[in-house]
C-alpha cells in the first residue's frame, strides 16, 4: 500500500489518526524502541504500514498506538509474535463490545411490537 499523496494543506492530516504520517525513524525514537522492533510486528502482521513514494514505511498515530501496547508486553517478557496475537484479539474483543452496544442502543430505540 502506498502512502496518500498529500494535496490539500497539512491541516487536512492533523487530526487523522489513520494518515501516515511518521517515518520509521520517527516511529522508532516515539516508541522508544528500534526499527527492527517495527519491523518484527510488521512480519507478525500486527501492523501493515504504508510506503511513501520512494519505497519507505509510513505509520499513523493508531498504528504507533497498536505497536506501543505491544512493545508493553514484549517488555514484560512476552514473546513478540504472542504479543501481537495479544494485542490482534484485544483489538477485535474492543470492536466486537462496540458493536454490541451499538445493536442494544438500537433495539432500545425500535424495540420489537409484541
Amino acid at each position: 500500500m502506498t502512502a496518500p499523496d498529500p494535496t490539500g494543506p497539512l491541516d487536512d492530516h492533523l487530526d487523522d489518526d489513520d494518515y501516515p504520517a511518521y517515518t520509521m525513524g520517527r516511529a522508532a525514537e516515539m516508541l522508544g524502541t528500534t526499527p527492527g522492533f517495527l519491523r518484527a510486528i510488521g512480519e507478525a502482521r500486527l501492523i501493515t504500514p504504508l510506503r511513501s513514494a520512494g519505497g519507505h514505511r509510513r505509520y499513523s498515530r493508531y498504528q504507533l498506538r497498536i505497536a506501543a501496547r505491544a512493545r508493553q508486553l514484549v517488555d514484560q517478557g512476552t514473546p513478540i509474535e504472542a504479543a501481537c496475537r495479544i494485542v490482534i484479539l484485544e483489538d477485535q474483543l474492543e470492536e466486537a463490545q462496540r458493536l454490541n452496544a451499538e445493536y442494544r442502543r438500537a433495539a432500545e430505540d425500535h424495540p420489537a411490537a409484541p
